[in-house]
């Protein structure tokens, strides 16, 4: 090889690298699909999934912990908050009426699990669960009777009681959350929370200013319809938040799927479409600066806060959780990685 064709072949090979995120593919055995998953620390990462799987490492992935709760090979673990190592909360998702609405509490690192809230009320269907604090918590499922139904807890997931429907604002015709990336329902500072929708004909976002109490609902401009509308959110302030979606049945579309707001989620305006385009689940921010979008029709990232956005790759994922420089990302069939973040350069 002459020393033209050398160089030329290392700036190809750098072109390359510098063009598409490593996502580190995790070995562990299982072939559970994922849509929750919570970084603690740069070491734990709690992850829940279908067939009552949830797993565990405590370093940085090297290894993994695959265990299913006892009873619950019929379960789909949507959601996962963790505390520590030894707590943390799994929220299955499916119907009430057939024993798959259930909240299950670990405090000795999943080695024993307590169911801590069921029902088997027809129409339940939980979607997210979330916590400001250890011990303020709360959880919300698809509409009943024209109305979220939201429950709490006050002592670190270990009792949960039913907010009050008169409390929150009806929900239209066809109007739900989809529990796609444990994202659906978020909170922010110290009393704010907020649930995103599909399902009807526009995509709309709830909000509470205290802890979940009472509730508004805010309309946005994103189309919504039977699969599609609004599927995560997240704040990186209180005041600055993005809301993302699309479609399920069509995952690589190209139609708009971001919203920002910069008032606290008073008012929520359209921005630039995700790339590359199509459904996006969840959305998290490393190092306070720069957000990642995660979906069935790939990743990508925005160093400008969501005005404009640029291809990772095209590896299908459905969640994804920051702590640190651990940045993790969940999908079908055990499919678990991590992203290289050498990808982004110096910042």
């Amino acid at each position: 090889m002459t020393s033209l064709k050398y160089i030329t072949y290392l700036f190809v090979l750098l072109l390359h690298q510098n063009s598409y995120a490593q996502w580190l593919k995790q070995t562990v055995a299982t072939d559970a699909s994922f849509r929750a998953v919570h970084a603690i620390s740069e070491k734990t990462v709690w992850i829940g999934g279908s067939k009552g799987t949830f797993i565990k490492t405590t370093d940085s992935g090297k290894t993994w912990q695959v265990k299913q709760v006892p009873e619950a090979e019929k379960l789909d673990f949507r959601d996962v908050h963790a505390f520590d190592e030894k707590t943390a909360i799994l929220m299955s998702a499916g119907e009430a009426e057939q024993g798959q609405a259930k909240i299950y509490r670990t405090e000795d690192g999943g080695n024993t699990w307590k169911i801590v809230y069921q029902t088997s009320e027809k129409g339940i269907f939980f979607d997210g669960i979330d916590f400001w604090d250890k011990q303020n918590g709360i959880a919300f499922s698809d509409p009943i009777n024209g109305h979220f139904y939201i429950i709490k807890t006050k002592d670190g997931g270990k009792t949960w009681s039913k907010v009050n429907p008169d409390n929150i604002p009806a929900t239209q015709e066809n109007e739900a959350a989809f529990a796609a990336s444990g994202t659906s329902l978020i909170v922010s500072g110290k009393n704010d929370a907020y649930i995103c929708t599909g399902g009807a004909s526009n995509a709309r976002i709830f909000k509470s200013t205290n802890q979940g109490e009472n509730w508004e609902v805010i309309s946005t401009s994103m189309a919504a319809g039977k699969t599609n509308g609004l599927f995560g959110l997240r704040f990186w302030d209180e005041l600055h938040g993005i809301a993302v979606g699309g479609d399920y049945l069509e995952v690589n579309k190209a139609i708009p799927n971001v919203l920002l707001t910069n008032d606290a989620g008073k008012t929520w305006t359209d921005a630039p479409q995700t790339n590359p385009a199509g459904l996006k689940e969840g959305v998290a921010i490393y190092k306070k600066k720069i957000l990642i979008a995660v979906g069935p029709s790939g990743s990508s990232y925005s160093k400008d806060f969501g005005k404009s956005w640029q291809v990772i790759d095209s590896t299908p994922f459905h969640a994804i959780s920051i702590f640190g420089n651990g940045i993790w990302a969940v999908g079908g069939k055990g499919n678990i990685a991590k992203l290289d973040t050498t990808f982004f350069g110096k910042e």
